[in-house]
């Protein structure tokens, strides 16, 4: 079995350790991040849809700070949006806030019908700095 090298961003362990899952796993150079949402210190989403975007960028960088990136280490990112149809046009501006210049990681986005509550969560893999 391989070690599980954890990540935690500052000030969230609990929160992680409550929902028992991983915020993010350094392997074989990579840094692999679960799903990142708009989520306020306590786990409760915020409700407004352009906040939650970019709470959930500040959560995702975050979790990257404490592994040595940034989001220019990022090289895939799948995004989850409840009802893109309603959401796009407000969601993807937001995106662009932290996303930076080209060349741009590769990109897939997903429609969901649930997200517990968010209407964004995004989910990325990041080259970790070379030691």
């Amino acid at each position: 079995m391989s070690v599980r090298n954890v990540v935690f961003p500052a000030g969230r362990q609990a929160l992680y350790e409550q929902n028992r899952y991983s915020p993010a796993i350094q392997s074989n150079g990579f840094l692999f991040v679960s799903g990142q949402v708009g989520s306020r210190p306590d786990g409760s989403p915020e409700p407004d849809v352009t906040q939650q975007v970019r709470l959930a960028f500040e959560n995702l960088n975050a979790i990257l700070a404490a592994a040595g990136c940034t989001f220019d280490d990022v090289i895939d990112v799948t995004v989850f949006i409840v009802d893109p149809e309603q959401h796009l046009e407000t969601i993807w501006p937001v995106i662009h806030e932290f996303w930076g210049p080209a060349p741009h990681p590769t990109l897939t986005g997903v429609g969901v019908t649930w997200l517990y509550g968010f209407q964004f969560e995004i989910k990325v893999i990041a080259k970790l700095p070379e030691a």
